[in-house]
């Protein structure tokens, strides 16, 4: 890719000061974002040319390429300013290496859509619906369906070796590719525990705040934030005191993320969040917005709630429903005070951390822009 691109996405950007801060901050995400994106899309175009496409599955390939490079690059983002922690300066290679984390993003994403039956990502079908498609457009035996979810689960596993690949060919020296395999091992294990307490959280009987924040904090929260800041300051040899500031500003800042997310679920724009309103409702997750509301309602709304979540199917009018609960209980004034709360913590903590200037004012940012996101 362009050079000089690289080069100035790699700047730091500058402790803020009003809204110039805010400005280069802005302009410093965007460009590490670019590269980010072209880093993604030119390993696995390379990838799909070498093994995808000369056994002929142009549809699964395009797929694999589009789906790499459309994501927001929040964990890339995370891991590189975990490498900028060690004072390692700008590094290509360390960005070539924090973007793998994008494949292991798109990995998780594919999985999760089968797992959960989601018909929308990013508001286009599903990949499992649109290998679906392409094997009924190619006439193939058996059924569309089962063949799709096969595929898409296939698909997410090329995304899973080929996240680890593209770190260990991103330039980094061996030494610090072998302090972070320790931990991008335990980050892989700690997705795939949290995404099977998930599975096993029945909704039916409405789990604890508790049971649920740690089911997200696992599944969702640290693989977010904490652990991609840890994994690239272990790439960058950070002390023992660095990484834990970074821990605990990762724990924090991963639940906020993740009770905004929870938030967006239910009452999130369609426009913005790619997915219909109340989508969580209509698929009963038991998120910790809907812990809130079982535990804050008074009790024949609470009832209601429950018998909501047993009915048979939930149509809009029922979705309304669970909107104006959750709304009257307090739980969404509560969701949106847990999420002030994380913040306000993390800045503490960034404040008293022996940081580079610059770098802890990019942590800060990166916390105000994961919760208060629209999608």
């Amino acid at each position: 890719m362009d050079a000089e691109r690289v080069a100035i996405a790699l700047r730091p950007c500058e402790p803020a000061t009003g809204d110039d801060g805010s400005a280069r901050f802005a302009d410093w995400l965007a460009r590490t974002q670019i590269s980010v994106r072209g880093h993604v899309d030119e390993f696995v175009r390379a990838r799909c040319r070498a093994e995808l496409d000369p056994a002929g599955f142009s549809l699964p390939s395009r797929l694999m390429i589009d789906f790499a490079s459309g994501g927001k690059c929040v964990r890339s983002v995370f891991v590189y300013l975990g490498w900028l922690c060690g004072g390692a300066g700008e590094s290509e290679a360390a960005l070539r290496a924090a973007a793998g984390a994008e494949l292991l993003h798109a990995f998780a994403l594919v999985q999760d859509d089968v797992m959960d039956e989601s018909a929308v990502r990013r508001g286009e079908p599903s990949a499992h619906l649109r290998l679906a498609a392409w094997h009924r457009d190619q006439g193939l035996s058996g059924s569309p369906a089962r063949f799709g979810e096969s595929a898409a689960i296939l698909m997410a596993d090329l995304f899973l070796v080929w996240a680890e690949r593209m770190m260990r060919e991103s330039g980094l020296p061996a030494a610090a590719l072998d302090r972070a395999w320790p931990r991008y091992d335990a980050m892989r294990s700690e997705l795939a525990v949290g995404q099977l307490a998930d599975l096993t959280n029945d909704a039916n009987r409405l789990p604890s705040v508790g049971e649920v924040m740690d089911i997200a904090r696992r599944k969702s929260g640290n693989y977010t934030v904490r652990r991609p800041l840890e994994l690239g300051a272990a790439m960058a040899g950070c002390d023992e005191t660095v990484m834990r500031v970074l821990g605990e500003y990762g724990e924090v800042i991963g639940e906020a993320f993740q009770l905004r997310d929870d938030l967006l679920g239910i009452f999130g724009d369609p426009s913005t969040t790619g997915k219909p309103t109340g989508d969580d409702v209509r698929e009963r997750k038991a998120t910790t917005v809907i812990a809130l509301a079982d535990q804050l309602a008074e009790p024949s709304d609470r009832a209601r709630l429950r018998e909501l979540w047993r009915a048979e199917s939930i149509d809009e009018q029922a979705v309304a429903l669970a909107q104006t609960v959750i709304v009257d209980s307090g739980a969404r004034r509560r969701a949106e005070q847990m999420i002030g709360e994380r913040v306000e913590h993390a800045r503490r903590l960034l404040q008293d951390a022996d940081l580079e200037p610059s770098v802890a004012d990019a942590l800060h940012r990166m916390a105000l822009l994961c919760t208060h996101r629209s999608h």
